[in-house]
């Protein structure tokens, strides 16, 4: 299992130099100029000046030349400063890495939780109205925006019944409590698509090992429903849940940046998101190789899970 691990590590390294790459090109191809955001449109400056401002700040010299400094700073554990307020990105990140991976885990609890459940009694009482009702909640939960079921919770919850606190923030450790009330409307809108996706699948993986052979057997000998299911059943559909519950979680650090605008969350989300409108590249480039090696840790993290699961896969 450890020589797994550092191959997979190993190979982590060639796809963060494409991510930065492909990352660093598309930022550089964006309309406008970094340097009229950070100075403003001053018809006062001479060219000379902006000149010497552009050399100042690198962008005078050819990009695969920005893009080796960049990457030799990044080696160092340095990604650099922004363009705008100048604050090291690295101390950003910690102030805000915490506020996305609450809301990223709190919707995952909250989603993949009860869509395991959901998707277990559909499965078992298949064709019944409590399978048509999964199903339809899986339809709706695919088909709705991210972004509209964030601003119709805030309207209804928040505005109309006023159940739970409109948008705001507060820290954790300032107070848990209302932490959690605060975060509750945002995990739901950030989870409702992984809840639907889950249950989907756990409906789906079930269902194919309830017509095993080994699970007849299991009730022909007289055992009880639910040992059968808990034995017999969850094990072996665990592996199908858990490959596309890792890759959902991953997918929501991609949901992140429209929830935490929408709530006016302090994440990185929202931070990657100014960093865009104002042409800050180093923001940019920063943040999505961050948000690429936790998505490749999570993939190393199912993958590891599968040999926890199912004694029967060896990894070597």
């Amino acid at each position: 299992m450890g020589s797994y691990i550092a191959r997979r590590l190993a190979l982590l390294v060639p796809v963060l130099i494409g991510v930065s790459i492909i990352t660093f090109m598309l930022v550089h191809l964006l309309p406008g100029s970094a340097l009229d955001i950070i100075i403003g449109v001053d018809q006062q400056m001479t060219v000379e000046q902006r000149a010497q401002l552009r050399h100042e700040y690198g962008f005078d010299a050819p990009l695969p030349v920005q893009y080796v400094k960049w990457a030799n700073h990044v080696l160092h554990g340095d990604l650099g400063a922004s363009l705008r307020s100048k604050r090291p990105i690295t101390t950003e990140l910690r102030l805000r890495l915490p506020v996305t991976f609450e809301l990223t885990m709190l919707a995952a609890v909250l989603g993949g939780g009860p869509a395991i459940v959901f998707g277990v009694i559909a499965a078992v009482k298949r064709n019944s109205w409590m399978d048509y009702l999964a199903t339809f909640i899986t339809l709706f939960g695919v088909a709705m925006p991210s972004f509209w079921l964030a601003t119709l919770l805030v309207l209804v919850f928040a505005l109309k019944l006023h159940w739970l606190p409109p948008i705001q923030y507060v820290k954790f450790t300032d107070n848990p409590v209302d932490n959690l009330r605060h975060m509750l409307l945002p995990a739901i809108a950030l989870g409702a698509s992984l809840a639907a996706t889950i249950m989907r699948q756990t409906r789906s993986a079930v269902l194919e090992v309830l017509g095993q052979d080994y699970v007849r057997v299991a009730r022909a000998k007289g055992l009880r429903e639910t040992l059968v299911l808990n034995r017999h059943v969850l094990r072996n559909a665990l592996i199908p849940i858990i490959t596309v519950l890792g890759l959902q979680i991953a997918r929501l650090l991609g949901g992140v940046f429209i929830i935490e605008n929408i709530f006016a969350l302090p994440g990185v989300g929202r931070y990657t998101l100014d960093a865009i409108q104002s042409r800050d590249y180093a923001v940019v480039q920063g943040v999505v190789l961050v948000l690429a090696v936790i998505s490749a840790l999570i993939t190393l993290v199912v993958d590891v899970l599968y040999g926890v699961i199912d004694p029967r896969i060896r990894v070597g």
